[in-house]
């Protein structure tokens, strides 16, 4: 159907084009715009053909005749009453241009029909069992992530933590996930403490925390047959290294035997009283109260001796982060969740061990922090909770996706090359520093694939 938007000797005339049935499917004629002129000139400029896309911006010189289109019709000249006859003749000539047209359209060879550019199809439309094909003028895009993986937390740049809801957060106030390795005891493996072997933890390995764990009552323990003078002179040696190694560092109180932290807590106040007053203008210390409270210590037992101490630290670093263990060897985190202490910068401790802990364990971890409460695991294996035995990685590897996952802080057990399966050295390695991946154990060269991006298996 043929219908004119607007007739006049003196204007455009648009029109749209006819449809017409071809054998198998619907033709459509391109717009057709005829423009009439006024008097002393042509009669009538002839119709022009819509430009196919490749030809836009071209002058009218540069652009062929399409091809199957007959010549340009010539027309009388016309006279002073040359608008009448216009408009007598302009219903004809719209009558035989369309015929012309039509009778073209229906003998165009494949030439003509390609130079009219399809419509381009739908998204819904458009084939997209193949690839698109890359753009040679352009760079193509990458098909993944192009982003740099986060810079590893360092005080020099993160700057003073601090908790912010159930995240450890830098400075800055944005949440921080450290990651790292514990010592074995101090009074065990001392020559673990050392500038080359932490510069190399921080440097080589990509850690961002080392722990000093020192025993309150096993062999050379601080409250026991140790030497309390030597073990805090180690802890705080330790932390210079760790220092200038630019690494966060944990001071550990570590319970054990003496189950119940209150047995020592008069040691406790003392000591951390005089450490945090030594350490009080660092800002990458974090003190860890009690490691694994055990046996028969409910958490009002502990929540009692945090209590105590957090006042002695807080009177000389207010702002430093304290770690509190839970229950059950640092288990039990749903107690504290449901009656947690009044302080802030406070966090709970969670210890597992990867063959023995597995998703009943993964799914208290993340009740809880998704409950709100801050979680450090300050200590975990991927071996039996003895410390020993078979090396579950797959339960290991899903304890890594969960606690990044959930930006959970977490350090491995331990520094040394005791023949067990939670020494990251070889029981034969005698070095104590300058490790290569011949000198690491099984779960020394998992634990350095995992912090370097990898999944440890």
């Amino acid at each position: 159907m043929f219908s004119l938007d607007r007739l006049d000797t003196n204007h455009h005339v648009r029109g749209h084009a006819p449809t017409c049935a071809l054998e198998s499917g619907i033709f459509e004629m391109n717009r057709i715009t005829i423009i009439y002129r006024k008097a002393n000139g042509p009669d009538m400029k002839q119709p022009e053909k819509a430009q196919p896309a490749a030809l836009k911006g071209a002058t009218r010189k540069e652009q062929p005749s399409p091809a199957g289109i007959s010549p340009a019709i010539a027309l009388p000249t016309a006279t002073r009453s040359r608008t009448r006859r216009n408009t007598l003749l302009a219903p004809a000539l719209l009558t035989l241009l369309l015929a012309t047209i039509l009778l073209c359209a229906g003998c165009s060879t494949p030439e003509d029909s390609a130079s009219q550019a399809p419509a381009e199809p739908s998204v819904a439309q458009q084939d997209t069992s193949q690839p698109p094909a890359a753009n040679e003028a352009e760079e193509p895009e990458a098909s993944g992530s192009t982003e740099e993986p986060p810079p590893i937390p360092a005080p020099s740049t993160t700057g003073a933590l601090q908790v912010v809801g159930s995240q450890l957060c830098g400075e800055d106030g944005q949440p921080v996930q450290l990651r790292g390795v514990s010592t074995h005891g101090l009074s065990w493996y001392p020559e673990y403490v050392n500038q080359p072997l932490f510069t190399q933890l921080r440097n080589d390995w990509g850690a961002s925390v080392v722990r000093l764990a020192m025993y309150t009552a096993e062999y050379g323990g601080y409250c026991t047959d140790g030497d309390p003078q030597q073990l805090y002179l180690l802890v705080r040696n330790g932390v210079d290294y760790a220092t200038a190694a630019d690494l966060y560092v944990i001071v550990d109180w570590h319970i054990l035997s003496d189950g119940n932290p209150l047995q020592n807590a008069d040691a406790a106040a003392d000591f951390f009283s005089r450490m945090s007053a030594d350490l009080a203008q660092n800002n990458n210390v974090i003190y860890e109260i009690c490691n694994e409270p055990n046996g028969s210590t409910t958490w009002a037992d502990i929540k009692a001796y945090a209590q105590r101490i957090i006042p002695l630290i807080r009177a000389n670093d207010p702002d430093a982060v304290v770690i509190v263990g839970t229950p059950t060897w640092s288990q039990e985190v749903d107690k504290a969740a449901a009656d947690p202490l009044d302080f802030d910068n406070v966090m709970y401790a969670m210890h597992f061990y990867a063959t023995s802990h597995k998703q009943e364990l993964r799914d208290r971890l993340a009740a809880a922090v998704e409950g709100g409460l801050p979680v450090f695991v300050t200590e975990f294996g991927i071996c039996d909770a003895s410390g020993n035995g078979q090396i579950d990685y797959e339960s290991a590897d899903a304890w890594v996706q969960l606690m990044d996952q959930l930006d959970v802080s977490y350090l491995c057990w331990n520094l040394s090359n005791k023949n067990e399966a939670s020494a990251l050295f070889k029981p034969d390695c005698e070095k104590t520093s300058d490790f290569t991946a011949d000198d690491l154990s099984a779960e020394g060269l998992w634990l350095w694939d995992v912090l370097h991006g990898g999944t440890g298996a």
